[in-house]
């Protein structure tokens, strides 16, 4: 899309137009465009409203009602941060005092109309003059656009004197391709500007890609990791007066969303677990309960803090299952309670699978080269009842435990 394009978007026709696009996306692109044309749509106007359509529908999964008033590009949608995540973060940042925000690299906005609900003057900076001019009709149709403005332009070049805190995204795609870029240095805006920031703001994040090495993180940072709903989705660095520890694993329940306060701004309920991220957990035997922990929790390298909590060891020192002789319910692992300790055997897990009437299972899996969907043929399951199978090692063996989940 160009900014032409963009334009007859935000006419009285182009609103027609997207009216139209969201009754009938959803179905077959070509009969939907063949709709939209048959009522008189120009072509081009039709594409450009089924694209926005199909965006605004992907979109509730992570912007919720709100989506369906945004204006998207595909890149930006893959990039943006989930509602529920920007909301306790903005929380974050007003709690430490920040007042003025930059957003460098703001994108479509999603963290910067984040940070205006929470209160915050958010200044954003976007590069791609699209996206920049998306970004300021999403803070239009947000009601924010007195707190929320944005500029199209170099994130390197804005001053960040006139801010006391910066928010950087910085683009982790290739422009034009949309192919991931897995050197930090090729990142936009690079990333020795945007570790250097911490030197020149009091009040710096970052948000990174959740696979980023722990030996890339500045000294002094605080990095968190953020889960939703147990699916891992950034890693953030915390940086200058915002490090309050080492190393931060933060859970989040998105089907929940943010609750309001008396203010009505987002008060997001989440789970924190801290610590140094350099301990490591006593190492014992497979016992009866096993804990799969949040991946959060495994990127944080705070495995062994949890381990403290619930009294439990490794089996096997470089997978992160640990193991326990009585349950502790906690948010930051999974709980299933272990029936069976196998030498892997597909003949051994077989039968025993069958003399239980075992035909249906949920198969995990830490340190072992086994794929799951061919091990479910191979087993060739009968029967009514159900089990879940973890596939790991224990003591450098490879083995299988036969387990049933705890509420």
């Amino acid at each position: 899309m160009d900014l032409d394009q963009f334009a007859a978007l935000r006419t009285p026709e182009g609103s027609a137009a997207l009216d139209a696009a969201t009754r009938v996306a959803g179905g077959d692109p070509l009969t939907a465009a063949a709709a939209l044309r048959s009522a008189g749509l120009p072509a081009g106007l039709a594409a450009a409203a089924l694209t926005q359509a199909e965006l605004r529908r992907r979109a509730v999964g992570k912007f919720g009602p709100a989506a369906a008033g945004m204006f998207l590009t595909r890149a930006g949608l893959e990039q943006a941060t989930r509602g529920v995540v920007a909301a306790r973060r903005a929380e974050r940042l007003r709690a430490a005092g920040v007042h003025a925000l930059a957003d460098l690299g703001c994108g479509l906005g999603a963290d910067a109309l984040a940070a205006a609900r929470a209160g915050l003057r958010v200044y954003g900076v976007e590069a791609d003059p699209v996206t920049a001019a998306m970004a300021a009709a999403n803070a239009e149709a947000a009601g924010l656009a007195e707190r929320f403005t944005v500029e199209c332009g170099d994130a390197t070049a804005f001053d960040v004197r006139r801010v006391d805190g910066v928010f950087c995204d910085p683009a982790r795609r290739k422009a034009g391709t949309g192919r991931r870029i897995f050197d930090p240095n090729a990142y936009s805006p690079p990333w020795d500007f945007v570790v250097g920031l911490a030197e020149r703001v009091p009040h710096t994040v970052v948000k990174v890609a959740p696979g980023i090495d722990h030996a890339l993180i500045p000294a002094g940072a605080e990095a968190e990791w953020v889960s939703v709903d147990g699916d891992l989705v950034e890693a953030a660095m915390w940086c200058g007066r915002l490090a309050e520890t080492p190393r931060r694993a933060t859970l989040l329940r998105g089907r929940e969303g943010p609750s309001l306060d008396a203010s009505g701004r987002g008060r997001v309920p989440c789970h924190q677990l801290t610590g140094a991220g350099d301990a490591e957990a006593a190492v014992g035997p497979a016992r009866r309960f096993l804990y799969d922990p949040d991946p959060a929790v495994v990127r944080a390298h705070l495995v062994a803090e949890l381990a403290d909590i619930l009294g439990a060891t490794l089996a096997d020192p470089s997978i992160a299952y640990l193991y326990a002789d009585s349950p502790t319910p906690t948010p930051f692992a999974r709980c299933l309670e272990v029936t069976d300790v196998l030498p892997f055997s597909l003949k051994r897990l077989r039968a025993l699978l069958r003399e239980r009437r075992v035909g249906r299972v949920e198969i995990l899996k830490r340190g072992s080269a086994l794929e799951p969907e061919k091990l479910r043929r191979d087993l060739r399951l009968a029967g009514d009842e159900g089990a879940s199978l973890v596939l790991t090692r224990v003591a450098g063996a490879p083995t299988v435990l036969v387990c049933r989940p705890l509420g």
